[in-house]
């Protein structure tokens, strides 16, 4: 964290509207990021960023450490996505993990960030989720399963097929090459 963002956080916190603009203007970004790994739809994840933004603004009186002050906004701008999620119903399936021949330490090479990014995005809304969360997130299988209002097998199981899916994308998506 800069100084310049210390300040911010400090001015915000008096009601100085620069301020808080210029911290959503450093952590805006990433912050959409996040969301639009979770949730696909660009108009949602904006309204989301400006939802989380708007709470965090609100509760900058209750940040007791500055320092602390992005990973407190990640926890609201992911459990902003998760309120999304178990709103709009996101069907997690319990998938027959027979039928899972999915291999845990086959690697995929040569794949660019991008590709990467657009195949999330077009996951089916529960393997997205779960997998968001798990990876870049951090989330344990039985965090998710909490927040979520699931079991923690069914985000195990969303969390493989998730990595199966993206595998089958992304071997297509090369294989044209």
């Amino acid at each position: 964290m800069t100084e310049s963002q210390q300040v911010w956080i400090q001015e915000a916190r008096k009601g100085n509207e620069l301020a808080a603009y210029n911290l959503y203007e450093s952590y805006s970004k990433a912050m959409y990021n996040t969301l639009i790994r979770m949730v696909r739809d660009e108009e949602g994840a904006k309204d989301l960023l400006q939802e989380a933004f708007i709470k965090a603004f609100k509760n900058l009186g209750n940040l007791t450490n500055d320092l602390a002050f992005a990973g407190w906004l990640k926890q609201i701008v992911v459990n902003t996505g998760l309120e999304y999620a178990r709103k709009k119903k996101y069907v997690f399936e319990d998938i027959d993990e027979q039928h899972d021949d999915f291999e845990e330490d086959e690697p995929i090479s040569d794949v660019d960030v991008g590709s990467i990014h657009a195949a999330v995005k077009e996951l089916p809304d529960g393997c997205r989720t779960v997998l968001s969360l798990y990876i870049f997130e951090g989330y344990k299988h039985s965090e998710i399963a909490e927040e979520l209002g699931i079991t923690e097998s069914t985000s195990k199981t969303q969390y493989r097929h998730a990595k199966k899916l993206l595998k089958e994308k992304l071997t297509n998506v090369y294989e044209g090459y």
